[in-house]
């Protein structure tokens, strides 16, 4: 192999390793991201239908106030609620409202989690694509994964 063919290897190699790879684990990383606020709206969701379906209007609970230091609290009227929508705000909403919040917000996270995963696809093509370049470069034997 001359050196003009080992620098178009060096090159494409490197593209991977500094270009494609970090993209690559930076979009996984966002999609967990997402899952993770998807899995909080889901259980908000939840815990708001059971304090529909039991008709809780009062409850005591623990807050955690950081660091693992909880103390006890007494929610008077559990019909409003307060969601955080963002950049640290929060709204308050009665049940309907902030279900109706939620799912709007869980249906905008499903189309985001689906932009992710079809970047993360389109990445992982890319690698194979230009990992078949090398190989053609190199003339080695197609492998079957």
């Amino acid at each position: 192999m001359d050196s003009a063919q080992q620098e178009k290897v060096r090159k494409f190699e490197e593209f991977v390793d500094r270009r494609l790879k970090p993209d690559l684990v930076h979009a996984i990383g966002e999609r967990d991201k997402v899952f993770e606020q998807q899995k909080i709206f889901s259980d908000l969701r939840r815990n708001i239908e059971n304090l529909e379906k039991n008709s809780v209007t009062s409850l005591r609970t623990r807050v955690n106030l950081g660091s693992e230091v909880y103390m006890q609290a007494d929610v008077p009227d559990t019909r409003h609620i307060f969601v955080d929508v963002g950049l640290g705000f929060h709204v308050e909403f009665t049940w309907s409202e902030a279900l109706n919040f939620i799912a709007a917000r869980e249906e905008k996270l499903a189309r985001q989690i689906e932009e992710y995963t079809r970047l993360i696809a389109s990445i992982k093509a890319q690698i194979k694509m230009v990992c078949e370049g090398i190989r053609e470069l190199l003339q080695l034997p197609v492998t079957e994964v």
